[in-house]
């Protein structure tokens, strides 16, 4: 390894290549590398919380937990470029996540070191899983069903700021109409990506509840209001119905009522 390192940096081929692969019991391919500040239990109880129906859709991929990733363009190619330990000034330069062609799968190099708790490192990883599946295995219809008819209903909030743009898009030609024939007008590209959005969020948050007890609030973000908590049970309920958790995993909505 040593002799690819300049800077602190190698590229994330010579990682991939050098950096022993885990299988855990759900069948997820990763990795740990370098100063990552990862505790391998942690690691481990993140990772085995993806359900094994929805692993068996991602075995072309491998997961590295890593310092730091930099983005394309930083070694003057297209080459993503690993971090050993984390700095401020490369923790300037770095994102969340890079994906990578590897010889045999396509490798997704997590920054840990960016990610300041587990919280923060959970749903990243599961984000990424999320969108991975939906690419991979599309939206089921039970799901489109709901989700939909939540949207027509104008119910409340969004999962994400994609599923939010999406669903207004989506609708925007209803609500300027008149709606003469009693039928919503709807833009069916805006709709596709709407449904892919909510169902990658619903498997993120999905399996961030079964890897961590986390206040639903703490996915509160500015550019959108958070999706109703009673419509995002009916999803998650959905999820947990089509992708059982893992023996060892429990599932479980608890409402907080106010004093």
């Amino acid at each position: 390894m040593a002799e690819g390192v300049q800077n602190g940096l190698v590229r994330a081929a010579q990682v991939a290549r050098e950096t022993a692969v885990r299988r855990a019991p759900n069948g997820i391919a990763y990795a740990a590398f370098g100063d990552n500040s990862l505790a391998d239990a942690d690691l481990e109880r993140i990772v085995q919380a993806v359900p094994t129906a929805v692993a068996a859709a991602l075995a072309r991929k491998a997961y590295y937990f890593v310092p730091l990733a930099l983005s394309e363009g930083r070694a003057g190619d297209d080459a993503t470029l690993i971090a050993l330990a984390y700095s401020t000034e490369l923790g300037d330069q770095a994102i969340c996540h890079r994906n990578v062609a590897l010889e045999n799968a396509e490798g997704v190099f997590i920054s840990t070191r960016l990610l300041g708790d587990r919280f923060a490192l959970a749903f990243e990883f599961f984000i990424n899983v999320g969108h991975a599946f939906v690419d991979i295995a599309g939206v089921p219809d039970s799901f489109q069903e709901l989700v939909w008819s939540q949207a027509l209903s104008d119910i409340r909030g969004e999962t994400s700021h994609d599923a939010w743009e999406s669903r207004n898009q989506s609708l925007a030609g209803d609500r300027a109409s008149t709606k003469s024939e009693g039928k919503p007008i709807v833009d069916e590209r805006a709709k596709t990506a709407f449904l892919q959005s909510a169902f990658s969020d619903a498997i993120a948050i999905y399996l961030l509840s079964l890897s961590l007890d986390f206040d639903y609030a703490e996915l509160r973000e500015r550019e959108y209001p958070l999706l109703a908590p009673q419509a995002l049970a009916d999803r998650l309920r959905l999820i947990a119905k089509l992708f059982p958790p893992n023996p060892g995993y429990e599932f479980s909505i608890r409402y907080r009522r106010r004093a």
